[in-house]
């Protein structure tokens, strides 16, 4: 396994993450809209053993969007990182990786509540709602 890097766009917090992702999914939810300023989000899980803070830790910020739940953002330039859950990393958002994760999005989750000016790819997996775990 390659170590990958992140970092977020003003470039104030950096991480790595020594060991694979996994579950790689895009979620169409409204919530998730907002959180990442998208149609969707593009998250994929990882072992917080394995996950990092190389720099900037101090610059983010958390968001606890249910009890457990949350994402963390830097606090300079809003970017969202990563999503935390009992204040552990439990998934990292794709965007922000510097390397190829050389992982795809397996599932499209809760496209029952995705955007009307979205429109989906033929023949993704899809979800009206979370889906298997």
């Amino acid at each position: 396994m390659t170590t990958l890097t992140g970092e977020c766009f003003c470039g104030a917090v950096k991480y790595q993450i020594t060991g694979p992702l996994r579950d790689a999914r895009s979620c169409h939810c409204s919530r998730c809209r907002k959180a990442f300023s998208a149609q969707a989000s593009a998250y994929a899980l990882v072992d917080p053993a394995d996950f990092s803070w190389l720099c900037g830790a101090d610059a983010l910020t958390t968001y606890a969007s249910q009890q457990d739940f949350g994402f963390q953002f830097c606090r300079q330039c809003g970017s969202t990182l990563c999503g935390i859950y009992k204040n552990h990393v439990h998934g990292i958002t794709l965007g922000c990786l510097n390397e190829d994760p050389h992982i795809e999005i397996g599932r499209h989750i809760f496209v029952g509540s995705k955007a009307s000016w979205e429109v989906m790819p033929e023949g993704v997996t899809q979800y009206q709602a979370q889906g298997p775990d």
